[in-house]
């Protein structure tokens, strides 16, 4: 990798990242950091008092060679993206406890609403803490097949109450034959992530249904809706961490549901697909090898 390339991750990065030598000379800076520093061009050399201007300002180092290797580039865009998605659920916790000071506030509720913000950020650093013990091998996702019907049972009646608040019928097809090859705890991640997904987006008065078939390429969980659906621009993206459609953006999602559910998937050796008319609803399925 060349300094191209770091230059063009930064360019197209909506955080204000700026990438730095070992000797503090600019490397790449994202366009907001560039307004946020009063410019930024290359070999510029930046003091700490310089980087300080801006509280939301994400500075990277490079050991040596100003190049982002694969991995670099990954986890740089990984860092900014969790830090910004932090960032909301504590400002809005800390303008809950600044109005809980004022004259006249109605400390009870407002507390209500900064515990909602403190589970927020909670339920975020766990699918983050997750999503990194199963890329670095922690979690063994396959380990023999499991006969998955009792387990879908199992996930959709904990979901029963939940789904009546959002005012959405659960529907399960299952067929009892079924093994997939996942542990139990893993097929409950999946199952969990693709019902919170749906009961999140699909809308009042919409129908979710899972379904648990073994046609002759292989077992397939399903999980539709007749909801809403996906645009079209959205849909290549579902599985993206933190990537959110406009009408994904207000939820009090973590952004990281469907791209956990994509890699226990194929870590199983499955494929995972998303399908949707936007207006008619949106269909995930994951589709697993037969048995051998």
């Amino acid at each position: 990798m060349n300094t191209h390339r770091a230059v063009s991750f930064a360019a197209g990065c909506t955080e204000p990242v700026v990438i730095l030598d070992s000797e503090r000379r600019v490397v790449a800076a994202s366009p907001s950091a560039a307004r946020a520093l009063g410019g930024a061009e290359s070999g510029r050399r930046l003091g700490e008092e310089q980087v300080a201007v801006d509280p939301e300002l994400l500075v990277f180092y490079l050991e040596s060679t100003p190049e982002l290797s694969a991995y670099q580039e990954l986890r740089v865009g990984f860092t900014a993206a969790v830090s910004h998605e932090l960032r909301t659920p504590l400002a809005r916790l800390l303008a809950l406890l600044e109005s809980a000071t004022l004259p006249g506030s109605d400390v009870g509720e407002l507390m209500d609403l900064a515990r909602r913000e403190v589970e927020q950020a909670r339920e975020l650093i766990d699918d983050v803490l997750f999503l990194g013990e199963l890329e670095t091998g922690r979690e063994v996702v396959a380990l023999g097949r499991t006969r998955a019907k009792p387990i879908v049972e199992e996930v959709v009646a904990s979901f029963g109450e939940r789904a009546n608040h959002a005012e959405i019928s659960l529907e399960v097809r299952a067929d009892g034959r079924v093994e997939l090859p996942l542990r139990p705890r893993m097929l409950r991640v999946v199952l969990e992530n693709l019902l919170a997904n749906a009961i999140r987006y699909a809308g009042q008065g919409t129908t979710c249904t899972v379904e648990l078939s073994n046609p002759a390429d292989g077992p397939m969980l399903a999980v539709s809706d007749d909801g809403k659906g996906v645009a079209a621009v959205d849909l290549p993206r579902l599985f993206e961490r933190f990537y959110r459609g406009d009408q994904a953006r207000t939820s009090r999602g973590t952004g990281l549901g469907l791209a956990i559910v994509k890699h226990v998937v194929t870590a199983a050796g499955g494929e995972v697909e998303a399908t949707s008319d936007q207006g008619r609803g949106l269909a995930i399925r994951a589709r697993f090898p037969p048995p051998a």
